[in-house]
């Protein structure tokens, strides 16, 4: 402290200070978190009735590591020479998984799947956090936690009774960066016809019960769950429909499908959600919108940023076929009218769900999200900014609310968005797919991960802004 305070101020001495000030912080904390980690282990191994079987075999210690550092735990070791493997009591109920603590392993994960790599993951926890976990350890503990998550998002699960007013069930795929050994023989978009992604799809299922006093709707406070899978179109429709009755779909009073538009899942509804109300979400109908803008003007002509305001106006106002016929009115003396006409189908084919001024009079949402590159185009139809979530999110929070961790309970599943609460009567669940900020898709993930990477609990941080 005093050598930093005699020398000249500079950013390299400052950014020393704080890594030694965040040392000497984390290291009584860590002190404190073995300490009360260890009476619990101690309370549980008391308490613990062996099984048939099993034969106590000593105390053995446990290199644990946690956001602030290793420490060393001790806990009773029971085998059974039957099964030919033993456990500890105490690892289970401490929630360690390979000598992490649950709050490092969701970090684990979460940088797993946000990252390009499990080396740039690694390399991303020990420069912001300064925790240094290996990118091998990093694959270890997201493949470990993702064949858990696949059994447990496949579970047996009953349909239950619900009482929704309206429940709102959002799907999207996307092409997920893949090793060549897993792309072999899939068909592609190459020019060989080769891939270099494989698809996924991800959906999730949540609630509304009413609206604000200007009649924007409200999504209820933690309803929000996922499902995601590489199978095909038809069978993540029978796990998304599966999750949307053990939501309490055969109660809800209304179901409204937010799709993207395209043939595949406009038929994903029609057989797994029939008499559901279909929207195209937004969010894909201005993607679309964009690229009809480009065949006819580039983006720097003025043309193109004043036709784009005039025609999300237009679709604002139930106005697509007015959209169309003037669109095509230009692509008459375009050299690439086809292409146009070709583009304009999009919206030709879908007028029916993008009838988005009567789905904003009834309540309806009319996307699943609301990104950056949105929000000056949202404003007319979007709840307020304290309402205004994607499917993720807490309505009466003050600011918005993005994704914050992994949880690693992947056993039963939870009550409750957070890991301690049992107040919520919904399940939260997330997969490592990491949300874009902008829409249901997947972040690229390693290849290694093949199909384990699926929906886990999740945390949110309320207090987060991006």
């Amino acid at each position: 402290m005093a050598r930093f305070a005699a020398q000249a101020p500079k950013g390299s001495a400052v950014l020393q200070l704080e890594g030694l000030v965040r040392a000497a912080i984390f290291k009584p904390a860590n002190q404190l978190v073995g300490w009360l980690l260890q009476q619990v282990a101690d309370r549980v191994d008391a308490a613990y009735q062996a099984k048939p079987g099993e034969r106590f075999k000593g105390r053995q210690p446990l290199n644990v590591q946690s956001l602030f550092g290793t420490f060393e735990l001790w806990r009773d070791y029971y085998y059974h020479a039957g099964k030919n493997q033993g456990h500890c009591p105490a690892d289970a109920a401490l929630g360690l998984e390979g000598g992490y603590t649950p709050a490092l392993c969701r970090l684990i994960c979460l940088e797993g799947a946000d990252e390009a790599s499990y080396e740039k993951a690694s390399s991303h926890l020990q420069e912001i956090d300064g925790i240094a976990v290996s990118g091998r350890q990093v694959q270890r503990v997201v493949q470990h936690l993702g064949s858990a998550a696949i059994a447990w998002q496949r579970r047996e699960s009953p349909p239950v009774s619900g009482h929704a007013p309206i429940m709102y069930v959002s799907a999207d795929g996307t092409g997920v960066p893949m090793r060549r050994s897993e792309l072999e023989g899939r068909p592609g978009k190459q020019a060989d016809g080769s891939a270099k992604t494989r698809q996924v799809y991800l959906g999730c299922v949540f609630t509304q019960h009413k609206t604000d006093e200007k009649g924007h709707p409200m999504r209820d406070f933690e309803s929000t769950t996922y499902v995601s899978s590489f199978d095909a179109v038809d069978d993540f429709g029978l796990w998304l429909r599966r999750e949307a009755l053990r939501r309490g779909m055969g109660g809800a009073q209304k179901v409204v499908l937010l799709i993207d538009g395209a043939s595949g899942l406009e038929k994903l509804g029609k057989d797994y959600f029939p008499g559901g109300l279909q929207i195209v979400d937004f969010y894909h109908a201005l993607e679309h919108l964009e690229e009809v803008l480009k065949l006819l003007w580039a983006k720097t002509d003025p043309e193109f940023e004043k036709h784009r305001r005039r025609w999300i106006k237009l679709l604002l106002k139930d106005g697509v076929s007015r959209l169309v016929t003037q669109a095509h009115r230009l692509a008459d003396t375009r050299a690439n009218a086809a292409e146009i006409t070709k583009a304009l189908g999009y919206f030709e084919r879908n007028q029916d769900r993008m009838r988005y001024g009567s789905f904003r009079e009834n309540g309806y949402f009319i996307t699943s999200s609301a990104p950056g590159s949105l929000r000056q185009a949202a404003r007319p139809w979007s709840a307020p900014a304290a309402n205004n979530r994607a499917c993720f999110g807490q309505p009466q929070a003050p600011r918005r609310s993005w994704l914050s961790a992994v949880s690693i309970k992947v056993g039963a599943p939870p009550t409750s968005g957070k890991i301690t609460s049992t107040t919520s009567p919904h399940t939260t669940t997330l997969c490592l797919w990491r949300l874009d900020g902008r829409n249901l898709s997947c972040a690229p993930l390693r290849a290694q991960a093949k199909e384990m990477l699926r929906p886990i609990h999740i945390i949110w941080n309320n207090n987060s802004t991006r």
